[in-house]
């Protein structure tokens, strides 16, 4: 057998691509292989089911809904379920939450196993009424009721039934005050219902937006939740922290007490001088430039001493003037300062 090395690399190189490239269309295609069995149903209307909602069995998730479409005078709904059921199996469409998210939930029933060829007819397949169509229609009714002539019925009723018994007519003189509350306020009752169709509308718009809301709060909770004991272990620190600080003080307070007291009269007298500790520190800066400058020189002061040591003194000639006094100072007579100290 030839070594790896003496092999043609152009074979192994295009199987090596062949590879890579299946194992890519793998990876994308993962969610068709671990989906599980693709089922359908029938149902006499979608009530809002929508693909990628969830199939549920005794309220485990077990797939989801891969489509939603109209064929003939039913809705097929098409499924995938991880979890095998029998043959009498029914469906139902049920309302996983108030704002119009829904999920398809299986009984499972009857011997065997449902057959993916086959379809779980209407007969085995409920659907709910919704809410939102619910609240429309009834604003749609009641806005066509004409309050005022409903009124004057149970006015004429009442009228009629005047002779009647006491309880007949009590119950029409309820009747009959009701019906004119309703026409007292057929304005604000047609405003409320059609506010209420907007605020349903929207909150089924927004269902994804609330549901991912709640969702982030429920983690939020979780978290705060794991990081309990952490939180507590905090609280419990600062509380001990504070505890400590407070027994310090009430040990040292005859220590402390004192100490304050002399704080506040230094301060009071810095307070008072202040005028003149200015005035000290602009009297300084001259001082401060001249140290600088014979301190810069390196670990040695740069001073020059002058007129230390006395000079002699002069042979007065005859004839001569004494001369008048310099005012600037004189220097040693060979013209060099003194040494430096070092």
């Amino acid at each position: 057998m030839r070594p790896f090395r003496e092999r043609n690399p152009l074979p192994i190189g295009i199987a090596g691509l062949a590879t890579v490239g299946l194992l890519a269309v793998l990876a994308f295609n993962l969610g068709r292989f671990s989906g599980g069995t693709a089922y359908s149903a029938a149902f006499s209307e979608a009530a809002g089911l929508k693909p990628g909602e969830e199939v549920r069995i005794a309220g485990v998730k077990v797939g989801k809904v891969e489509g939603v479409t109209l064929e003939g005078d039913h809705v097929k709904v098409k499924f995938t379920s991880g979890t095998p059921f029998g043959t009498d199996t029914r469906a139902q469409i049920k309302i996983k939450t108030l704002l119009g998210s829904h999920y398809l939930a299986l009984v499972p029933k009857g011997p065997g196993r449902q057959s993916t060829h086959r379809e779980i007819p209407v007969s085995r397949t409920t659907a709910p009424y919704d809410v939102v169509p619910a609240l429309q229609d009834a604003s749609a009714q009641l806005a066509k009721i004409d309050t005022k002539q409903l009124s004057k019925s149970f006015d004429t009723l009442s009228q009629t039934m005047q002779g009647s018994s006491a309880n007949v007519r009590g119950t029409l003189a309820g009747l009959q005050k009701v019906s004119r509350a309703v026409a007292s306020r057929d304005d604000e009752l047609s405003e409320l219902l059609k506010h209420s169709n907007n605020v349903t509308k929207l909150l089924a718009d927004r269902s994804g937006d609330l549901a991912a809301l709640v969702n982030d709060g429920g983690l939020l909770l979780q978290e705060i939740n794991a990081r309990r004991q952490v939180i507590s272990q905090l609280l419990t620190g600062t509380v001990t922290l504070s505890q400590q600080i407070t027994g310090t003080i009430h040990e040292n307070q005859a220590t402390l007490g004192p100490t304050l007291k002399n704080l506040h009269q230094v301060e009071n007298i810095l307070n008072r001088n202040q005028e003149n500790l200015d005035k000290s520190f602009k009297a300084m800066a001259p001082f401060a430039a001249e140290a600088a400058d014979y301190t810069a020189t390196g670990r040695f002061f740069d001073v020059y001493l002058q007129n230390i040591v006395p000079l002699p003194l002069s042979v007065k000639l005859p004839g001569a003037t004494t001369p008048a006094p310099s005012k600037s100072p004189s220097k040693p007579s060979d013209g060099n300062p003194l040494p430096i100290i070092k």
